[in-house]
């Protein structure tokens, strides 16, 4: 199965967020979600973005946890995250954090791994991916500029 991360959007963009479909829940059950979300921490707490994530076992599950609560609730089933947290405001919780394209496909890669691996049928996993692939649009909140290749002979 192919899950491609979009690259066609600018910095600053805000496209619209198409929802997953929620079936994708219904098939996995909130257990399952959290086991998806978990694997996915996991592997970005092994890519180069681990320096982001806290070293403490306890707030790392916590940020598993947020995290996880946060799909549950896009789901439409219980909102565990407004219950915990308040309103999601994802854009300025990370703000922080200096977010570059680069770091978004890091995250969505992670994602795809995560996902690959979970026994969901292939159109459910593609309507989770294209809302993770957009959603991560909105939160690239650092730009760093690569220098254009040199056009002087190198010889």
């Amino acid at each position: 199965m192919q899950l491609e991360i979009q690259h066609d959007f600018r910095f600053g963009d805000r496209p619209p967020v198409p929802k997953p479909d929620p079936q994708f829940y219904q098939f996995l059950g909130e257990e399952g979600l959290r086991k998806l979300v978990s694997r996915h921490y996991d592997l970005l707490r092994k890519s180069r973005l681990r320096k982001m994530f806290p070293v403490d076992e306890e707030a790392f599950e916590l940020d598993k946890r947020n995290s996880a609560d946060f799909f549950i609730q896009l789901m439409g089933v219980p909102d565990y995250y407004n219950q915990r947290r308040g309103r999601p405001a994802l854009v300025n919780r990370h703000s922080t954090f200096p977010i570059t394209p680069s770091g978004r496909d890091v995250w969505l890669s992670c994602y795809r791994e995560a996902l690959l691996e979970t026994p969901v049928p292939d159109h459910l996993i593609h309507s989770f991916w294209n809302y993770l692939n957009v959603f991560s649009v909105w939160m690239v909140n650092s730009y760093t500029k690569i220098a254009p290749p040199t056009t002087k002979s190198t010889q």
